[in-house]
């Protein structure tokens, strides 16, 4: 490790950090400059002293984690990653905010070579820091041996006074804390400024305590350009491998800056052409040329980036190793950072006859998880003190722990949002995540389902308690707007499947799912296991289950726990000479995926009669059964009784669904 510079040496890059993004936010016209002015000094320190990375290999897996939770800091992130080598040239820091430009307005996972995570959604980067210390964690339990530690990285955020009032942060850092994640560590911008003005007025708490109530180390930098004070802080928490660790440093937000220093005026707006000649001046900067980066500036970052790119190389000759010992973990090891599941990974997956004794379908994803979580080790997951509920239980696994770490039962306790983060952190490090809570609960962690979706991580939902009809818990956990809700988030893929096969099924496709988050809607009351369900029907999201003529004079299409009355109710109408199709519909996205000649095979154009049964809103189904057609739904609240209580007060039996097929025709 090389000395630390002296602060006169480090003040000309500190200040091109601080400058590119002045010059960043100033050139768009919007931004965040105060962040970044103030977070210069720490962030240039860890990267320049502490950070290991390959600007070559931005991907490399045994790489040190950065997350810059405060998403509107990106300015900052843009500067660290120019400077260190990263494929982002200068120019594209001049287009900061533009469209096609690889420095948008919040840092995009996958748009920009060394962004770890999609962040800007306040919390959510500390979920995610969360999940992949988790991953790092459950990898280097099962891959690392003596004389071979392939995976052991450190994971660093850097999070807000914005951060830490949300809740999302509170919940994985309370389970962080439970759970001894020693390799993380977060660095605490304590500038004492929102939007709204001082902290003070809204956020007195001492949030160091807190964070040692969870269990956290925490340590304290009074001067954020204190670099010596900043190493020892690092140095410090580096050697804690028993506790994650919360570095409190405290700033000056548009730190340098005469007018704005220390006030909120300079968090969300470019400073202004005068304010910022003014703090150029202030700092001993030249005014011109603008993104002005000196060769100086460069130096301890090139060396930082040289020292990265050694490690890399020693970490591929022992990768190099590993491969070459006895047994089956090097090919493992390979597959999983591939990302590919093994060969014959389904064998195992249950199958059920159509005498079977109704199942809840939730209960099937049991029998999955049982049967596929030998082949596939880095399947991970657990549910928000549901388990039970969920059937989410890998059994003879242990349950993650600092006394365990390699165990595969994660307990999340009652933290939805924070489990979804952390999920996401997960699926970031390599593993496969599954969580799980009741569909109602879904809007808890809606915003970390946003942000799989928008990242294309391959997270799978398991939401049991899927309608009205789960009975005498009432309308408080009866859910009828979050399918429509889920429905509506581009890249998340939903499925509702209607008995226990189509359930299998499911899974199957979410397991095989590799761009985006799935959703697995579940019911709690058992369903009957159906004749003639198709796994390659679930595949493509919706077909013709049951069929009495070639040409339909109706057509009723329904999801999940709805199927069932849906196919005795057109069994009735073909009694009556009326021949009725059933579509069983599991999935809106997969069908809308499917070529036009396959949608009007299953959904003729000519057939009009079209009615679609589902226990939730009806908001959505009337693309698919066109103008004449008709939805039999729920919009508005439930109500505590027995399940068959509510199919028949609801209207979802056989018999309703017939009459109100009885009267589309009519």
């Amino acid at each position: 490790m090389p000395t630390l510079d002296q602060a006169a040496s480090a003040r000309v890059p500190i200040d091109t950090i601080r400058f590119l993004a002045v010059d960043m936010v100033e050139a768009a016209g919007c931004g965040h400059p105060g962040a970044p002015m103030a977070q210069a000094p720490l962030a240039y320190l860890l990267w320049t002293r502490y950070l290991r990375f390959d600007p070559d290999a931005p991907d490399w897996t045994n790489r040190d984690r950065f997350v810059l939770s405060c998403g509107h800091a990106s300015a900052l992130l843009y500067a660290l990653l120019h400077l260190s080598g990263f494929d982002l040239d200068l120019d594209e820091l001049e287009r900061f905010r533009q469209l096609g430009s690889k420095t948008p307005g919040h840092p995009e996972r996958g748009l920009t070579p060394g962004v770890e995570t999609t962040t800007g959604p306040l919390g959510q980067g500390v979920g995610n820091a969360v999940g992949m210390a988790l991953a790092e964690r459950l990898l280097a339990e099962r891959f690392n041996h003596e004389g071979s530690t392939l995976v052991d990285y450190r994971t660093w955020a850097v999070v807000s006074d914005g951060d830490l009032m949300e809740g999302v942060a509170s919940e994985a850092s309370s389970l962080a804390g439970h759970l001894g994640l020693g390799k993380l560590n977060v660095i605490y911008d304590a500038n004492q400024i929102t939007i709204d003005g001082s902290t003070d007025i809204s956020f007195t708490e001492d949030v160091a305590k807190r964070y040692e109530a969870y269990g956290w180390h925490t340590l304290q930098v009074s001067d954020g350009n204190d670099l010596e004070a900043l190493a020892v802080a690092y140095d410090t928490a580096i050697a804690e491998t028993s506790r994650p660790s919360l570095i409190v440093v405290h700033t000056h937000i548009g730190f340098g800056s005469p007018g704005k220093q220390d006030s909120s005026a300079a968090h969300g707006a470019a400073l202004g052409a005068d304010e910022v000649q003014a703090t150029k001046a202030n700092l001993g900067w030249p005014e011109s040329p603008t993104f002005l980066v000196p060769q100086e500036a460069r130096l301890p970052f090139v060396e930082a980036a040289d020292r990265g790119r050694e490690a890399h190389r020693q970490w591929r000759e022992l990768a190099q190793r590993f491969a070459s010992e006895p047994g089956d973990h090097a090919a493992e090891w390979q597959r999983i950072q591939s990302g590919q599941l093994p060969d014959g990974w389904a064998t195992d997956l249950p199958s059920y006859e159509a005498d079977h004794p109704a199942l809840a379908t939730r209960s099937v994803t049991g029998a999955v998880l049982n049967g596929i979580a030998g082949a596939i080790p880095e399947l991970v997951g657990g549910s928000a003190d549901l388990a039970g509920s969920n059937a989410t239980d890998l059994e003879n696994e242990p349950n993650q722990s600092r006394h365990d770490p390699g165990g595969r039962n994660l307990r999340f306790g009652v933290r939805e949002h924070g489990m979804g983060a952390i999920a996401n952190g997960l699926a970031i490090g390599g593993m496969r995540p599954y969580v799980a809570t009741f569909l109602i609960f879904s809007d808890y962690m809606r915003a970390a389902i946003r942000l799989a979706a928008l990242m294309k991580l391959p997270v799978i939902y398991v939401f049991t308690h899927d309608s009205v009809l789960l009975g005498e818990d009432g309308p408080t956990h009866q859910p009828i707007s979050q399918l429509l809700s889920l429905r509506s988030i581009p890249n998340l893929t939903v499925l509702r499947p209607a008995d226990a096969n189509e359930t299998v099924a499911a899974w199957h496709v979410a397991l095989e799912r590799r761009t985006g988050p799935t959703a697995l809607v579940l019911t709690r009351q058992k369903v009957p296991v159906l004749e003639a369900t198709s796994a390659d029907g679930v595949r493509r999201g919706g077909y013709i289950l049951a069929d009495t003529a070639e040409a339909p004079a109706a057509i009723v299409l329904a999801s999940g726990s709805e199927v069932a009355p849906a196919v005795e109710a057109a069994a009735a109408l073909s009694t009556e000479g009326t021949p009725t199709r059933v579509v069983s519909f599991p999935s809106w996205e997969l069908f809308e995926a499917q070529d036009a000649d396959y949608r009007d095979t299953v959904l003729p154009p000519k057939v009009t009669a079209r009615l679609a049964v589902e226990a939730g809103s009806p908001i959505g189904w009337h693309r698919w059964v066109g103008p004449k057609g008709a939805v039999h739904a729920r919009d508005g609240y439930g109500a505590s009784a027995p399940t068959a209580a509510l199919a028949e007060h609801f209207g979802f039996t056989a018999e309703h669904v017939a009459q109100r097929l009885r009267e589309l025709l009519a």
